[in-house]
């Protein structure tokens, strides 16, 4: 099993529906000794998200702490079955070091099998987007797993396994196979995956009790796995 050194898939207040600080996020982000955090705020399409304006801020906040480093970004919602985002602004993009997109059923209308294939497609091609979160959630009930996990192989976009998806309070029946299913292909076709807390309180952070019986269920290879391999995850993302 992975030695988990990472976790850049967290949200605090900023986002709306989170319940911790950025301080205290860092805080416990450094008891559990991650080399890297990852705060990754909600796109503004989200109800309750901030504004557009914040994230052109960001260089006000330290980036080291202690052993860890943080980064700083956004989780951007994909808004519609060509893969467009929330935020295109060129400069306010410039400010972020790390880019999450994801469907969110407040921001987008589950289509149909091509439809929902093209929105992830889309969003994989955006040179701007190093994670797509939680694609395989339920949230696009229908889409072609295997053109996702080969688009994400050439484009070197990184798929997440999202633990909090797979959380049984929030009832997402598909999330299981559908998750599986893009485990064996990942496998299948060498591509590696990353582990998302999807964090919205600081209890939450490293913790990825739901998808590693994942993992051991799919036998998925553990160098395929970025979360204990900070300095490759920055060399995908260009840091």
């Amino acid at each position: 099993m992975v030695n988990i050194k990472l976790d850049v898939h967290t949200h605090t207040i900023v986002s709306g529906h989170a319940f911790s600080t950025l301080n205290e996020m860092i805080q416990e982000g450094q008891k559990r000794g991650l080399t890297l955090l990852g705060v990754t705020e909600h796109g503004p399409a989200l109800p309750g998200a901030c504004h557009e304006v914040y994230f052109r801020n960001l260089h006000v906040v330290p980036r080291v702490y202690g052993n860890m480093r943080l980064l700083l970004g956004a989780e951007l919602n994909i808004i519609d079955y060509e893969g467009n985002v929330d935020i295109t602004t060129p400069n306010t993009l410039d400010c972020m070091e790390l880019i999450i997109a994801g469907l969110h059923q407040l921001c987008y209308t589950d289509g149909n099998r091509e439809q929902n294939t093209s929105a992830l497609l889309g969003a994989i091609e955006n040179p701007r987007i190093h994670i797509i979160s939680h694609p395989c959630d339920g949230t696009a009930s229908d889409f072609d797993i295997e053109a996702v996990v080969l688009a994400a192989k050439r484009t070197n976009t990184l798929l997440e396994l999202n633990s909090s998806s797979l959380n049984p309070t929030r009832h997402k029946q598909l999330a299981h196979p559908m998750f599986v299913q893009m485990l064996n292909l990942c496998k299948q076709h060498e591509v590696p995956i990353i582990l998302g807390s999807d964090a919205h309180h600081t209890s939450s952070i490293g913790d990825y009790r739901y998808a590693l019986p994942l993992l051991e269920e799919t036998s998925f290879p553990d160098a395929l796995i970025i979360n204990d391999k900070p300095q490759t995850f920055l060399q995908i993302i260009g840091k």
